[in-house]
């Protein structure tokens, strides 16, 4: 290291040909890189901006390894082609590659001792391993998280770490352009074929035979047997007879293990079959391959207790590796190595050292951007252990990771004070290597030598691990500073002074509009002369808007500005409901039990609400405010009932949500949910609709027929699910399934076709009578020229007619939920409604408690439907409930749905608060209507600000990516999700609403 700080660069290294050579370039090649650069484009633009402000993004590197050009010179070796082997004398001719999704490394061990359902059933891995050393090995295979397929195949594949930002990108994953094992492949001119999962073919486009290569789709978790079924029907003919001579390499992506895992969780008898099934085929391969090909098998991840992924925990990262050979060529560091580790905490290698192994064993470059070490097992020799190949090994994998350090440094800028250890231990390692490879050449030296380029890499990956934890804090800076503004444009809209906001809104907007093109124009002239990144710009008119908005804020509502004279009960309680939470995001505890603190609000708001219906002088609404804050507190009890723990609330909290903490599938007491719902929820319902006279005309067909029918069909459903899932029809399993499929899709046509249909040109719910009167003589003959009109329903026009919108959703919610969220989904419309009972008894329609309270509501029905912030209990599996395939763009709006549907359903329903038992020419209400959706969109706005500004501040927190991170992207999904719905749906619906009753009663 010089005493100016630059690093030295080490004087064997080479250099590193920043592409590929010129005669595998092809037409077709720019072609391909030119159709991903788009691709990628229009990938990193779909992301939000304010995620784009905060996650983590790697510098990839496009240097490339070159076969002629290795990192270090060995004299003894004759090397430099692909023939002999490009820095390593290659071992293998061929390989099969099997990747066995989501193979957990307990999967493959045996175990004696109360064993659960998925052991002792994939033995051939421990057999092979345990009774021939030198022909396989098994080890522990750490995953880095985020725990997702896409992401790991990049790891095993280029040796370097994932980014956080890109497990958004497991749907639409973008082709890996840095260097990376499978291109070295084809610049080997290798012919490669690949066969099940088709996320391969997002990656590397244009790689894989197109005669031998057989892909299928990877995210129908509900086909267990599908791609399994198809990788072995094409794989097994390829290893015998005249097919072998085809190909090189051969990747097969079995998914099975994985959708069994997601579908049931892994203690469950369709898990045992699956690993039974690559034990049978693992065992098949064995005996059809030749001696020259490699036989690999691995895990990309492993999956929690209930079979889902993509967070950090021990079972997610712990998958398997193991290797064969018919050749006899893997050993053993230590004797008492023979066996394999019994558990995943024993001898573990990283997933990256996948990448420098198959390299060198096939006689590959070692990818530019690798930072993996080669596997001991694989190089350490079949008898006495061979040192000096271990070390030579990993003298070119270490000279290749410092050619990566130093390149790195200078794209970024870095000094040497940020790899300072790693380059002291880098040239203590590299002196040694040189002084016994030159002069002693003892198998101890050699040892040396080897252990301390081992301890150099562990170093360098550690190093990088800290560097690529950076973040550009005035990105973020500007990223919250719009939240910021944006919050307080919303704040100030929905609780200023109480003027019409209908009548504003055109004001406002001219005047955001105008200025936010004037700050557009000054940006462009700005960044004509200075370099300003889209950030700046994006701040610069959204502060352009925001002062737009506040000059016309000024003219209309000077008096906005004054401070009140007293706060309300309720007031407070609103602001103190919606500020503690976002203050308690900057606590991991307070993040993980989360479900529970909402708990405590929801129970305050409803002791609240009692005492206050206490003091009502009204006996009638003293009577009906207690009735319904106690039916809104028993609910939120019993809504609690229904959990899902995450990692990090055990062992202090027990799942209900599933029949068990290890199973993804219903218990079947849950079935009767739905079945109760569709028999009491309408009749509940039309409770509410007959204190108000309102269940007349499209009520009596909506609530009464229409909303039971479609809750029926969802009972159906999901009994005809726990018989597909239990095998109690066996008979005809495809005719079962499409059954249920066509039964999902005709309960969705009547919650959106029919029920959007039916909303739109429905009636007011009231019924109108006509009476003569009886006034005038009884023996007139002529009859009397005045009559008696009788509205009934007059009371509560437009919210009887408006929650008719709420009952679409619901049925088609509780379909997408299972049985247990669906029963909370019932649970919170009855809250819903007995909270607008609430609100009318306590004259609270124009506070701002009520939609707080129904944001509050919207959240912990969140996690009451099988949610946590986490990646791991996205259910996957909801978007094939009326599909057997992925379809854009029903199949994200499906997740969507089951993801954020109690939050879909509080938004849909604050018009209510406004609208319910209010009189039909109130003055201001399509105002008020404005000013409550603004109130529960400043609540959710508030919270996605505080959660931003917390995983911004805590960047360097230890579980930054496994809390504070997610919670903040659930936060920004679940603002985006509100904002859509409450704009469109809900003022759209209330629209309808005031279009329906003016046609009726001739108002303009």
């Amino acid at each position: 290291m010089a005493s100016n700080g630059e690093i030295i660069p080490f004087k064997d290294d080479h250099p590193i040909t920043p592409h590929a050579p010129d005669h595998y370039l092809s037409d077709e090649d720019e072609r391909i890189a030119a159709t991903n650069k788009r691709k990628e484009t229009q990938f990193k633009a779909s992301h939000g901006l304010v995620v784009a402000f905060f996650l983590w993004i790697l510098l990839v590197l496009d240097h490339k390894s070159n076969c002629t050009s290795p990192p270090v010179e060995f004299q003894l070796q004759q090397l430099g082609d692909h023939t002999k082997g490009c820095w390593h004398p290659k071992t293998f001719d061929k390989a099969v590659i099997l990747i066995i999704d989501a193979l957990r490394y307990d999967f493959t061990v045996p175990h004696q001792d109360k064993p659960h359902v998925f052991h002792n059933n994939l033995r051939v891995l421990h057999e092979t391993a345990s009774q021939q050393p030198r022909n396989a090995f098994l080890l522990p295979f750490i995953a880095d998280p985020p725990t997702t397929t896409l992401q790991r195949l990049k790891g095993l594949t280029t040796g370097t770490l994932p980014t956080f930002v890109e497990s958004g990108s497991n749907f639409a994953g973008t082709a890996i352009e840095e260097d990376n094992l499978i291109e070295q492949l084809r610049v080997a001119g290798k012919t490669l074929v690949h066969l099940g999962d088709d996320t391969w073919h997002s990656l590397f486009p244009g790689y894989f035979d197109p005669n031998l290569t057989h892909s299928y789709d990877s995210f129908n978790v509900w086909d267990l047997h599908t791609v399994d079924n198809g990788v072995t029907e094409h794989l097994l003919p390829l290893l015998g007879g005249s097919n072998v001579r085809k190909w090189d390499v051969t990747f097969g992506h079995y998914l099975g293990v994985d959708h069994a895992g997601h579908r049931y969780g892994p203690d469950h008898p369709a898990m045992a079959a699956k690993l039974s099934q690559m034990d049978e085929v693992i065992r098949q391969i064995i005996d059809a391959i030749s001696d020259e090909t490699l036989l690999v098998v691995m895990g990309d991840h492993g999956m929690d207790t209930k079979g889902d992924h993509g967070g950090e925990s021990d079972d997610e990262v712990e998958a398997a590796l193991w290797m064969y050979s018919k050749k006899g060529v893997f050993g053993r560091l230590h004797d008492q190595h023979v066996e394999p580790p019994v558990t995943a905490k024993e001898r573990p290698i990283a997933q990256i050292d996948l990448v420098p192994t198959l390299s060198l064993l096939l006689g590959l470059p070692i990818p530019f951007n690798n930072l993996g070490a080669p596997i001991t097992e694989a190089f350490v020799g079949k008898g006495k252990p061979d040192f000096k190949n271990l070390a030579t090994v990993n003298r070119l994998s270490a000279a290749q990771a410092s050619g990566y350090q130093r390149e790195y440094a200078l794209a970024r800028g870095f000094d040497a004070a940020a790899f300072e250890k790693s380059l002291i231990l880098r040239d203590k390692a590299f002196a040694l290597y040189e002084e016994i490879a030159s002069v002693f050449q003892s198998p101890e030296g050699y040892r040396a030598a080897f252990e301390a380029l081992m301890h150099y890499q562990k170093e360098t990956l550690s190093a990088y691990k800290d560097l690529w934890a950076r973040f550009d804090v005035l990105s973020m800076v500007e990223g919250i500073a719009t939240l910021i503004c944006a919050a307080g444009v919303l704040g100030h809209y929905a609780r200023s002074a109480a003027v019409n906001k209908t009548a504003v809104v055109p004001l406002y907007l001219k005047k955001f509009g105008v200025f936010s093109m004037v700050g557009a124009i000054a940006g462009i002239s700005v960044r004509s002369f200075y370099s300003i990144t889209a950030s700046d710009m994006i701040l610069i008119v959204a502060g352009a808007g925001v002062t737009g908005f506040s000059t016309a804020a000024i003219q209309v509502e000077p008096e906005s500005y004054k401070m009140p004279t007293s706060i309300s009960t309720w007031s407070w309680l609103s602001i103190v409901s919606t500020l503690l939470p976002a203050i308690g995001f900057a606590s991991n505890s307070y993040t993980i039990w989360e479900d529970e603190i909402l708990l405590f609000f929801l129970g305050t708001f409803a002791m609240i609400a009692l005492v206050s219906s206490f003091r009502q002088s009204s006996m009638p609404d003293r009577i009906l405010g207690i009735s319904q804050a106690a039916l809104f507190f028993s609910l939120t009890r019993v809504a609690s009932l229904s959990r899902l723990c995450r990692e990090e609330q055990m062992p202090y909290c027990r799942s209900t949500y599933y029949a068990s903490s290890n199973s993804s599938t219903s218990a079947p007491w849950q079935l009767l949910i739905p079945a109760v719902l569709a028999l009491f929820l309408p009749l509940a319902i039309k409770l509410y609709y007959q204190r108000t006279l309102s269940y007349e005309g499209s009520a009596i067909l909506w609530i009464g027929v229409a909303t039971r029918i479609g809750l029926l069909g969802a009972a159906i459903y999901w009994g005809l699910d726990a018989a597909d899932d239990n095998e109690w029809l066996t008979s005809n399993k495809p005719r079962l399934r499409t059954l249920k499929s066509v039964l999902a899709q005709l309960v969705l046509g009547l919650s959106f076709a029919a029920g959007t249909t039916m909303f739109i040109w429905a009636k007011p719910c009231i019924s109108i009578e006509l009476a003569p009167t009886t006034t005038g003589s009884v023996n007139s003959v002529r009859p009397p020229k005045l009559k008696t009109v009788t509205v009934s329903g007059y009371a509560n026009m437009h919210g009887s007619r408006y929650f008719l919108l709420v009952a679409n959703w619901l049925i088609a919610l509780v379909l997408l939920e299972k049985p247990m969220g669906g029963g909370a989904i019932g649970a919170l419309v009855i809250q819903i409604l007995a909270l607008l009972e609430i609100v009318n008894a306590n004259n609270l329609s124009e506070a701002a408690i009520a939609p707080v309270v129904l944001g509050l509501l919207g959240n912990f029905h969140f996690f009451k439907t099988g949610h946590q912030a986490t990646l791991a209990s996205i259910q996957w599996e909801s978007a094939f409930i009326p599909l057997k395939t992925i379809r854009y763009p029903w199949t994200p709006l499906l997740l969507v749905l089951n993801s954020f549907g109690a939050q879909i359903l509080t938004t849909t329903a604050v018009p209510l608060v406004v609208l319910w038992k209010q009189p039909p020419k109130k003055p201001g209400l399509l105002g008020d209507v404005a000013k409550a959706v603004a109130t529960y969109l400043l609540y959710h706005a508030i919270i996605n600000l505080t959660t931003t500004m917390w995983a911004a501040w805590l960047r360097r927190h230890l579980m930054l990516y496994r809390i504070f991170s997610p919670r903040f992207m659930t936060g920004a999904a679940v603002l985006l999700v509100v904002d859509v719905i409450g704009i469109i749906v809900a003022m759209g619906g209330v629209r309808c609403n005031v279009v329906s009753i003016s046609e009726v009663f001739g108002w303009q």
